[in-house]
């Protein structure tokens, strides 16, 4: 039987997937440790009634937008509005819609590794060709470089993840600043990923701005415990907002994931709160680190990037899962050789991470 074949430039492509493996302890794909309070579920099922199910969701999602757009302007000197602001099917959704807007044959993405690596997958399923830089050994980013290769490649979109996944690292705004000159010198777009941005102390939100060739992607998955809805948004100019817009589908944020996303944002106060106690037990997890036989890179998010020194990545990863706790296994990354990667977790699923790589790494 014949049948057809997939696209010449797929073929050498692989997925990005992460292990589901039935564990006590999972801190492999920094999820939120604790789910919403209860009284999100409570909110959401009276607030679902209201759905007209017979009927098209509001393909322009004009309540959600204009209540993202409302929380991320709190305490920040530009106020932004729902034209600011495209929401979508997870931030993967966000970036592919970018990707198809300004990609395409004939178009280049620059992406600074070790980074997340669906900003080069998405680019090239999208059929873009991608430029890999590499970042310095401490994985800061070599801004000298960067500024050499975007004038030299002239990318149509360059991204640009703070903090960084997976290792952590948050970039200095002057580092942003100077790069987003260089992309706007090469009529470029600036991407900033931004998925873990509300456990970090800098934001590139303060750049967003309808003169400036910069957008900000985020997403419900962490700061909001909401992975399960698979809800991401970008914040950007509002020109940039209608061009994404003409590349999204009819429809394609369904009304139960709209409302569930407005009505999480209610709870604004509770998740900050959540954060800061996301924040204080990666502070604690650092310090329990620093005493064990591996290496770390400071970090911004609700993980931490590490790399036995004693024994293999490979080894620990395996003792760890063997003792009911599954972290993300790196180390087949670039430039990530033997490195492991803790979801921040509850104070008591942290405990029995640090148990569980005490007893690994003693043999």
């Amino acid at each position: 039987m014949s049948r057809p074949q997939l696209r010449d430039d797929l073929a050498l492509v692989e997925g990005y997937h992460s292990p589901q493996v039935d564990v006590r302890v999972r801190l492999n794909t920094n999820e939120a440790a604790e789910p919403p309070p209860p009284e999100f579920s409570r909110a959401l099922s009276d607030a679902l009634s209201g759905i007209a199910w017979n009927r098209y969701p509001d393909r322009a999602a004009t309540a959600l937008r204009d209540r993202i757009a409302a929380v991320e302007s709190a305490d920040r000197s530009r106020t932004f509005s729902g034209r600011n602001v495209l929401a979508a099917n997870g931030s993967n959704e966000v970036l592919q819609s970018l990707a198809l807007a300004y990609g395409g044959p004939g178009r280049t993405a620059m992406c600074f590794e070790p980074s997340y690596a669906l900003h080069a997958h998405i680019a090239r399923i999208c059929g873009t060709a991608v430029v890999e830089r590499d970042r310095r050994d401490d994985f800061t980013l070599d801004v000298d470089d960067a500024l050499a290769a975007i004038d030299a490649e002239r990318p149509a979109i360059v991204f640009l993840c703070s903090p960084n996944n997976p290792t952590g690292r948050i970039e200095e705004r002057s580092t942003v600043e100077r790069v987003l000159e260089a992309v706007e010198l090469v009529d470029g777009l600036l991407v900033v990923d931004e998925a873990y941005g509300q456990f970090a102390a800098r934001s590139a939100l303060e750049l967003v701005d309808d003169d400036r060739s910069v957008v900000v992607t985020r997403t419900f998955s962490k700061t909001w415990s909401a992975a399960a809805l698979r809800l991401g948004y970008l914040i950007g100019p509002e020109w940039l907002v209608a061009d994404v817009e003409q590349v999204v589908l009819p429809y394609h944020l369904d009304a139960f994931t709209q409302l569930a996303g407005a009505v999480a944002l209610e709870f604004a106060d509770e998740m900050a709160e959540r954060v800061r106690g996301v924040v204080g037990e990666r502070e604690r997890l650092v310090a329990e680190l620093s005493r064990l036989d591996v290496e770390q890179w400071p970090s911004g998010a609700n993980f931490v990037l590490f790399r036995p020194t004693v024994r293999s990545g490979d080894e620990v990863w395996q003792g760890l899962l063997e003792r009911s706790v599954l972290v993300r296994n790196c180390s087949s990354w670039p430039r990530l050789g033997g490195c492991l990667r803790v979801t921040i977790g509850t104070p008591s699923e942290n405990d029995a991470f640090l148990a569980a790589l005490g007893e690994v790494l003693a043999g």
